[in-house]
C-alpha cells in the first residue's frame, strides 16, 4: 500500500530511483516510525512523512520524520555519529530491515570535525555554548597564523515585545576568503555575499534568507545549513556534539518556524552568561555597525 512519504531529489540522488520508488511504493518503508525530530510516533499510512538521509563519510541512515516538524533532506553527519546511531538501531532490533525505523540518536560525543562549504568555511573544531550557565572555560582566541575557530551562543532577543530564538556566531580571529594569506578579517562581508544584511535596529527582525536554515533535532541544535552547489543542503556549521538548547529557546523558535542568526567580528561580543548582557553586547556592536544578521527557517523542532 502506498505510503504518505516525500522522498526529496537530494535524497532520492542519494539512494537511487529503484530504492526511491520502493519507498514510496511500500516495499521499503515501516508502517510506524519515531520521528526523528520530536521523537514522537509517526504513522506513514495517515499522516505525511519525510525521508531524512544522515549522511556520513562511509556510512548512510535512512530515518524517518514528521513532515510537519522537518522537510526531507540530506544532512551531513559525523562518521562517528552515525556509528553510533547504528549500533544503538542494532541493540534494540536484533534483525530487520536495512532501512530502519527508530529514529537515530546522533547525541553522541563524537570527534572535532569541520564541515566543508561551498562558499567559504572556518576548517577547524567548532564549539557551541548556551547563553545561561554553560559549563566549560570558553575558547581561547586564535594564535597569529592559527585558523579561528567558530563559537555558537543561544539565546532569545526581543525583537520588540517578542522573543526570537538566537543565535550569536562570532570566531575566534580573523576569517579570510579562501586563498588570502593577508590576515584581513572579512568575515562579514563574506556573510554579506552569502545574503546577510547588516543590522541597523535590534528591535527590527532580519529578512529570512533562502536556502539557509537551523536544523534543530531531539531538542538539540545540531548545524546551521546553507545552500550546496549541486543542490539541496550542505553543513555551513555543525556542531561536534550536538547542543541542548532552553525549552524557552525552542518554543520560541518552533511558534515562529525561524532562528535571527547574527554575526560578528572576533572579539566583538564575547561569551556572554545571562540574556540581557548577550543583548547589551549586541547593541554595542550595532552601533558600531558590526553585526550582519538574517532569519533562517527552522527545519526539526
Amino acid at each position: 500500500m502506498p505510503r504518505m512519504l516525500d522522498v526529496s531529489d537530494e535524497v532520492r540522488s542519494e539512494i537511487g530511483d529503484d530504492e526511491a520508488d520502493r519507498l514510496l511504493g511500500g516495499d521499503r518503508a515501516p508502517d510506524s516510525y519515531e520521528c526523528t525530530s520530536c521523537r514522537t510516533p509517526g504513522d506513514t499510512h495517515a499522516e505525511p512523512t519525510s525521508t531524512v538521509l544522515f549522511v556520513g563519510d562511509e556510512t548512510a541512515v535512512l530515518a524517518f520524520a514528521h513532515a510537519r516538524c522537518i522537510p526531507s533532506q540530506v544532512v551531513p553527519v559525523a562518521e562517528e555519529q552515525l556509528a553510533g546511531a547504528v549500533r544503538s538501531i542494532s541493540q534494540s532490533h536484533t534483525a530487520g530491515p536495512d532501512l530502519t525505523a527508530p529514529a537515530p540518536d546522533f547525541a553522541v560525543p563524537a570527534p572535532d570535525f569541520a564541515v566543508p562549504a561551498p562558499d567559504f568555511t572556518i576548517p577547524t573544531p567548532d564549539f557551541a555554548v548556551p547563553a545561561q550557565g554553560a559549563a566549560g572555560a570558553p575558547p581561547q582566541p586564535a594564535a597569529p597564523g592559527q585558523a579561528a575557530i567558530l563559537g555558537i551562543t543561544c539565546g532569545l532577543v526581543l525583537h520588540g515585545k517578542v522573543g526570537h530564538a538566537s543565535l550569536v556566531v562570532e570566531p575566534t580571529g580573523p576569517v579570510g576568503r579562501p586563498g588570502s594569506t593577508s590576515g584581513e578579517d572579512e568575515f562579514l562581508d563574506l556573510l554579506q555575499d552569502a545574503g546577510f544584511q547588516r543590522v541597523g535596529d535590534l528591535d527590527v527582525t532580519p529578512e529570512q534568507l533562502p536556502g539557509w536554515s537551523v536544523l534543530v533535532a531531539m531538542g538539540k541544535l545540531h548545524a546551521i545549513l546553507q545552500p550546496a552547489a549541486a543542490g539541496g543542503s550542505t553543513g555551513w556549521w555543525q556542531a561536534h556534539q550536538p547542543l541542548q538548547v532552553t525549552d524557552a529557546w525552542r518554543m520560541a523558535a518552533s511558534q515562529l518556524s525561524e532562528v535571527t542568526m547574527y554575526a560578528v567580528p572576533a572579539g566583538m561580543v564575547g561569551r556572554q552568561p545571562r540574556e540581557d548582557l548577550l543583548r547589551q553586547a549586541l547593541e554595542r556592536a550595532v552601533a558600531l555597525g558590526q553585526v550582519v544578521a538574517a532569519s533562517l527557517p527552522l527545519a526539526g523542532t
